[in-house]
């Protein structure tokens, strides 16, 4: 017998809870030596508690982890194993290899199994409120503001965001509009000390964001909303555009266990579409979209190689990855997983137009938490709420963010 401690990433409000907790009973029913203690936490509460076990010395046998971010202390100390070594080629072979590119992770090594491809900006339409007021889906930033006074006089806002959160601007939009002004290259020499944050194109891209507050496209209200909020008012049409990642569909498909939807199947076909950021005046890469890889399971190295524990943890590890469970994942809208061997015809409109909206795509570019150090894209989020309630401009926030690149790169010397 073996006990498996394990800090997951769940919501017990979101569609597909109870679904979840099924398929880990499930293993646990067929395992009767593996005995799972596990915790539940979302959002920062989550942060915190994994926080809490790295300081303390002692994390899960088996955690939750992004590729980079804040799990990246978990990865460059080589706190995880290697899962590309564990698991082995015959059973990752079924696999993205966008998914499974080592580079996207902080560490360089397969330290965990994306469960999918990231885009983290996306702009959820609410076409029956531009219909019902005489507008069309936008193709320009400009097409946007036009349309902001018609919807404000019946009280609907334009776009709609939990900027309260603070990494929703960084992650859900500015990383995005970051990526129209300066690609992947910049962002690279920016680590190496090459060029600033300070430059012209990069400030552009901070003082769109504060062009949006200005034309109110986005209301300065945003700032008071908590990311609980936002998928009722934009459900309810409060808004005509809800931007945000493509995990959030999962909030408005049915939840299997109550069998209700906060968008019924039939408004997801006729009345929500899924479209990138619109084109900005003055972009150098058009289209582009924010990227990463997902989110998925590592185990911890205090897990003795070749053990019983080693053995239940990777058994656990390709259970949550096997088909079966991929594709109920799936079709509770959690993600469009990273496996190629998934398919079902039970999947929901808004599902179905998310792997639409991914053909879609020109390009993609960085998620910015997922290509700086903490150090650097915390002053990011916060340096983009303090310009969403107007209390620093732009360009002093570019010093801001350019001081904190300069701290970080000093302690790489």
């Amino acid at each position: 017998k073996t006990t498996i401690t394990v800090l997951d990433y769940m919501d017990a409000t979101a569609p597909g809870y109870e679904e979840t907790q099924k398929i880990w009973q499930k293993f646990m029913d067929e395992n009767p030596n593996i005995t799972i203690v596990k915790e539940d936490l979302t959002n920062e509460a989550f942060h915190q508690k994994m926080a809490s076990y790295i300081a303390a010395g002692k994390i899960p046998d088996l955690m939750y982890m992004y590729p980079s971010g804040r799990s990246s202390i978990l990865q460059e100390n080589h706190m995880v194993k290697d899962l590309e070594v564990l698991l082995g080629d015959e059973f990752l072979k079924s696999f993205l290899p966008a998914a499974l590119n080592v580079e996207n992770q902080s560490g360089n090594y397969l330290a965990m199994l994306p469960q999918a491809v990231t885009y983290s900006s996306v702009v959820y339409v609410n076409t029956k409120v531009l219909r019902d007021n005489g507008l069309e889906i936008p193709t320009t930033y400009a097409d946007m503001v036009a349309m902001g006074p018609k919807l404000k006089a019946k009280g609907i806002q334009t776009v709609l965001m939990a900027n309260k959160d603070d990494w929703v601007m960084q992650s859900c939009l500015f990383s995005t509009v970051a990526g129209r002004f300066v690609n992947k290259e910049w962002i690279d020499k920016a680590k190496l000390g090459e060029v600033k944050f300070t430059d012209e194109e990069f400030v552009s891209a901070l003082r769109f964001v504060d062009k949006m507050y200005k034309d109110d496209v986005l209301s300065r209200k945003t700032i008071q909303l908590s990311y609980g909020e936002v998928p009722g008012l934009f459900a309810s049409g409060k808004a005509a555009f809800l931007i945000d990642g493509d995990w959030r569909q999962n909030a408005f498909v049915t939840d299997p266990a109550s069998k209700e939807a906060l968008i019924s199947p039939l408004s997801q076909q006729e009345d929500i579409a899924l479209i990138s950021f619109p084109a900005i005046e003055g972009e150098t890469y058009p289209g582009v979209v924010s990227s990463t890889s997902g989110c998925g399971y590592g185990i911890s190295t205090e897990v003795s190689d070749g053990s019983y524990k080693e053995s239940a943890c990777k058994k656990l590890v390709e259970y949550l990855y096997s088909v079966e469970v991929q594709k109920q994942f799936l079709e509770i809208g959690k993600y469009i997983t990273s496996r190629t061997d998934v398919k079902s015809d039970k999947l929901e409109p808004l599902t179905l137009k998310l792997i639409e909206f991914y053909k879609e795509v020109k390009g993609t570019c960085y998620v910015l938490d997922s290509a700086l150090d903490p150090s650097v894209y915390t002053v990011i989020n916060k340096v983009l709420q303090e310009i969403g309630i107007g209390s620093k401009t732009p360009e002093v926030a570019a010093l801001e963010i350019q001081k904190a690149m300069d701290i970080y790169l000093l302690s790489k010397k």
